[in-house]
């Protein structure tokens, strides 16, 4: 047996032992709760956006810089903690990024221009990053094969009510409260998950298990899986088909409030009942896992969210008005939730248990970068027009599904 096969027994044998019964399912309920941190920085101030706008008195592109930053932020943070975490272990980089999001959202609420908030949500990107990108690492630590798949399905079921319940609740904190109290909330929320990863996780990662080789050990593994076509066809893809859905979350607030006239109760309703979808078939992904082969559900994912933004397309050009809009978004989310757990899976499960932090920080950085970038193209015309954002939609989930093929037929 090879010493990586060694370690990696090492890391798994004792860790799913404890992982099972009801340890396991509070380690993958509070691992599903950190990985709403994403969905939570996002979501919930997003039926905000026009009246941070109007405070602020600046346009939809600037607001939505804001939402760049935030990715940018995390796509940082993973960078930094990921191959920190396959060096120094899991839980202290964890908790220290669950505490700095606390402290960094509490921070956005007192934020005095748009310039400060990009800042300060560039800040709290970081510290959520480094709490997203160790959990698809611990998930690595304990878990192999087509376990990871139901696993994932299983972790976005639950912080799949994030993107449900957070617009949601961010609309009825707008009846009696500032887009601010949306961020003190978001603190406490942070403050919540930091007291569930005290007791709740333990480390995965043995140091005999444990990478070495510093910054220059991290850009050779960087390296390595950008030249590796069984991580970059499934990464990539879902990266592409993530951006392409932050089209529709960037620009959807002021399209469907200021151009179909939704309140933000109504927009946030229809928000929840997308994301519904996106939770119900991530579900369905996980239960045929290992019945189906992975990629095919990916495909299948990649070529619903082009006719999701296609059916948006046809429905702006030819005015069939909010119900055929919202009808493309239904079907864009269902089949992100086949692509994106899909895609990952089949990233990490290429790659061994020594390198899994360092490789969930590469999918996790092509994912919120090209998020970021899609963010202010889909808010161009303002509250104008919805084409640019059906366009971006468009355009990056027909790249996913083109580089998902055309890479793993090269190889």
């Amino acid at each position: 047996m090879s010493v990586a096969a060694q370690a990696a027994t090492t890391v798994k044998e004792p860790l799913a032992g404890r992982a099972g019964g009801e340890r396991r399912g509070l380690l993958l309920l509070i691992l599903g709760a950190l990985s709403a941190i994403g969905p939570l920085s996002i979501d919930m101030y997003l039926p905000a956006l026009p009246a941070i706008a109007g405070e602020m008195l600046t346009g939809p592109a600037q607001v939505q810089l804001t939402l760049t930053a935030c990715l940018v932020g995390v796509s940082a943070g993973q960078v930094l903690a990921g191959p920190i975490s396959d060096s120094r272990g899991r839980r202290v980089p964890l908790l220290i990024g669950v505490g700095g999001y606390a402290v960094a959202s509490l921070l956005c609420a007192f934020a005095p221009s748009v310039t400060a908030l990009v800042v300060l949500r560039l800040v709290q990107g970081i510290m959520g990053g480094a709490a997203l990108v160790i959990v698809r690492a611990v998930v690595r630590d304990l878990y192999d094969g087509a376990v990871i798949a139901r696993i994932f399905a299983t972790l976005m079921m639950v912080s799949g009510l994030a993107p449900i319940l957070a617009p949601i609740a961010g609309a009825q904190l707008l009846a009696f409260t500032s887009w601010r109290g949306v961020f003190v909330a978001l603190s406490l929320a942070g403050l919540v998950l930091l007291l569930l990863v005290l007791p709740g996780v333990r480390e995965t990662l043995p140091r005999q298990a444990r990478a070495r080789g510093g910054l220059r050990g991290t850009a050779a593994t960087f390296w390595r899986l950008l030249r590796d076509r069984s991580f970059m066809a499934p990464a990539l893809a879902c990266s592409l088909a993530f951006a392409g859905m932050f089209g529709y979350i960037s620009g959807g607030s002021f399209v469907l409030q200021d151009l179909y006239g939704a309140t933000p109760q109504q927009y946030s309703l229809i928000f929840g009942g997308n994301a519904l979808g996106l939770v119900v078939t991530a579900q369905i992904g996980g239960r045929l896992a290992g019945r189906v082969n992975p990629a095919r559900l990916v495909l299948t994912g990649l070529l619903a969210g082009l006719a999701g933004g296609a059916l948006v397309l046809a429905a702006v050009l030819a005015g069939w008005g909010l119900a055929g809009v919202v009808a493309g978004l239904f079907v864009l989310q269902c089949g992100g939730g086949l692509a994106l757990p899909g895609g990952g899976a089949l990233a990490l499960a290429s790659q061994r248990p020594q390198v899994a932090g360092s490789a969930s920080a590469f999918l996790g950085v092509m994912q919120f970068a090209l998020a970021g970038a899609a963010a202010p193209l889909a808010g161009l015309s303002g509250a104008a027009s919805a084409v640019p954002m059906a366009v971006v939609i468009i355009a990056l989930t027909g790249a996913a599904l083109i580089a998902f093929v055309l890479l793993r037929r090269i190889r």
